[in-house]
This record gives structure tokens, C-alpha cells and sequence, in this order.
């Protein structure tokens, strides 16, 4: 058993800390698994208003619904809860996993007819080192580390994996910080 799962360490996402560099996005298209396509994406909050920035990762849900809604399997979890890229013998290019997700994270690219996501640099990530995005990140916006360690570091912030969509709680592996005291977001 790797490093990785001896120690359950995590991706820490802190939204505010982003300056838009987009060092993840680089990164993460240098990964081999990825077709040289970045997995996570740099969006700003609202361009007209502000020039503040955000990242988009896949959250590794503990019931991923895009897994749940395609009709051929494609999408797996493992024992160790990341959610995998579709497979390509199996992806059928449908579309449901873009429209299900609730964070807006797997992206169909045309050019291979697949559904492509972030699968938390897994080739990395087994055998104990931490996936690229979070190698790269010049401001502390994507740290990977145990839940422990993450308190140490930032003791006004709160690491939050729940997350409530109108009437559904989802869980995640990912975890966004929050201002200390924070047990949940609820997004509408």
C-alpha cells in the first residue's frame, strides 16, 4: 500500500487564494494520462465585476452521480474514492456525466469523443507523490496533505466536504476551506 493511503492525504482547494496564474492548468496537461489537456480549469467569478479567480477540480464524490447516470459503466471509483476519467473502450460520448455533475467538472472533448475529468494525477498520487496542479500552485490555492496537517497551517479555515444542492447532500474526497467554523456549503 502506498504512501498516498497510509496517510489519507487530500486536496485542499482554497478558492480565494487562486490569482489566476493558471500553473495547475500547465501542469496538469503535462500529465501523460491526460492527452496533454489540462483536467482542471481556472474560471473567473465574475469577469465584468472582478478580476478574481477560481479553480475547478473534480471533487471525488463519495456517490459520484456521473458515474451513477452512464448507461455503459464507463466511470469508476475505486477503493480509494477517486473517480476515474471515462474509459475509452467503453465511453460512448453521451454526455450525461456534463449535464449530471453538480460542480460542472467533466468536460466532453470532441476530438476523442470521450468524457475527460480529473482523476487526482492517480499515477502520482499511488505511489506517494502529490498530484501536479498541487506541485505548481505559487499562492497555497491547491495543497495536497493529510486533514491534520492542513489545520496546522491555516487555523481560521476549515476544511469543508459537504455540500448541499437544494434538496441533495454530496460528499466529497476534495475539500474546500472555508472561514473556521464552516461544517457545509449549500449551494443554489
Amino acid at each position: 500500500m502506498s504512501q498516498y493511503y497510509k496517510l489519507q492525504e487530500a486536496l485542499f482547494v482554497h478558492m480565494q487564494r487562486c490569482i489566476g496564474c493558471k500553473s495547475c492548468e500547465a501542469a496538469c496537461a503535462e500529465c501523460e494520462t491526460n492527452g496533454e489537456e489540462p483536467m482542471i480549469h481556472v474560471n473567473y467569478v465574475n469577469r465584468a465585476e472582478t478580476i478574481q479567480t477560481t479553480v475547478q477540480v473534480c471533487m471525488h464524490c463519495e456517490d459520484p452521480v456521473c458515474a451513477n447516470v452512464c448507461p455503459t459503466d464507463a466511470i469508476t471509483k475505486d477503493e480509494f474514492g477517486i473517480v476515474h476519467t471515462a474509459n475509452t473502450s467503453r465511453c460512448i460520448g453521451c454526455s450525461n456525466c456534463v449535464m449530471a455533475c453538480p460542480f460542472g467538472v467533466p468536460k466532453k472533448m470532441e476530438q476523442y469523443d470521450l468524457m475527460m475529468k480529473c482523476n487526482m494525477c492517480y499515477d502520482r498520487t499511488s505511489i506517494g507523490k502529490k498530484p501536479m496542479c498541487a506541485t505548481v500552485c505559487p499562492s497555497g490555492a491547491l495543497f495536497y496533505c493529510t486533514k491534520e496537517k492542513k489545520k496546522k497551517m491555516r487555523p481560521n479555515s476549515t476544511p469543508v466536504n459537504r455540500f448541499i444542492f437544494g434538496m441533495e447532500t454530496v460528499k466529497t474526497k476534495v475539500n474546500i476551506m472555508m472561514p473556521k467554523g464552516s461544517t457545509e456549503l449549500k449551494i443554489f
